[in-house]
């Protein structure tokens, strides 16, 4: 467990989703750990990837707080629906729905993704918004980072606002119902909806995802799914590989990392859907 949770960890550093949306498939397809223990690990292990990353990015200004803490408002607030519906999902023998739910999920996800990457790659370049708009000038959703793969530093400006923080509405019901911080969703609302530049989406997922997941954590240990024995080593293999990621993306350029997101949410995707299959 503990080293896979470090693979779950870099990834989830990298792309921006935290370690959960690898460390609950293993859990319970290698594991063969009950769905609602692996769920409240990776609610844990959540908090501790946002913890291991989160810093490094915002030290390196790549994160942009005020955004994130908006956005965070959404995410809060369907944090605590979703905990509370999936352990009366879980209690009435319908196990089968989170997982249906979580791979049909990754799909759109990851078709969104793969639709961005083509459309990036006719333009030739990343596409980000840097035209001003209301909603953003009034609330200030903008900033500029230098990134280091380029060499460049790169202005941006929020657009779609209200869009994106409803789908931080849903990322958040979702965080808690499936255990996964809901970064899937946060980096295709703030990369596809609000474009927002890609490292800029995935770091302040990044920042985002610990305090969502957070939220939730309190309600599942009340109800008694969080397993000490299964979530300590989930945690510290997390924040291990979360610090390794966050080396690694701070001078790789947006491409590849897209690639990797759209690869590792087919993957989970096709395994979720099959174990969910009643």
């Amino acid at each position: 467990m503990l080293l896979v949770s470090v693979i779950a960890g870099l990834v989830g550093a990298l792309v921006g989703v935290g370690g959960g949306i690898l460390v609950v498939p293993a859990l319970t397809l290698l594991f063969g750990v009950p769905i609602q223990y692996a769920i409240g690990a990776s609610i844990v292990s959540v908090i501790a990837t946002s913890s291991g990353s989160a810093s490094a990015y915002v030290r390196d200004r790549i994160t942009n707080l005020r955004i994130g803490m908006f956005l965070e408002i959404g995410s809060t607030v369907g944090a605590v629906i979703g905990a509370v519906s999936s352990i009366a999902l879980v209690r009435s023998g319908y196990a089968w729905v989170v997982f249906l739910t979580f791979g049909v999920l990754l799909f759109i996800s990851a078709y969104s993704s793969a639709s961005r990457i083509r459309e990036e790659r006719r333009k030739g370049s990343e596409i980000i918004n840097q035209k001003p708009n209301k909603v953003s000038d009034a609330l200030n959703l903008r900033g500029v980072y230098y990134d280091k793969a380029t060499k460049t530093n790169i202005g941006y400006v929020a657009d779609r606002v209200f869009a994106g923080f409803g789908v931080m509405v849903i990322a958040g019901v979702l965080s808690a119902l499936l255990g996964v911080g809901g970064g899937v969703l946060k980096v295709v609302g703030m990369d596809s909806f609000m474009k927002l530049p890609f490292k800029v989406s995935t770091t302040t997922s990044n920042f985002m995802i610990g305090v969502t997941a957070a939220a939730s954590t309190g309600i599942y240990y009340a109800a008694g799914f969080v397993n000490p024995f299964i979530a300590a080593p989930v945690a510290i293999g997390v924040v291990i590989g979360a610090f390794a990621g966050t080396k690694v993306l701070v001078r790789t350029k947006p491409g590849p990392l897209r690639w990797v997101f759209v690869v590792v949410l087919i993957v989970i995707a096709l395994e979720m859907v099959r174990q969910g299959v009643p």
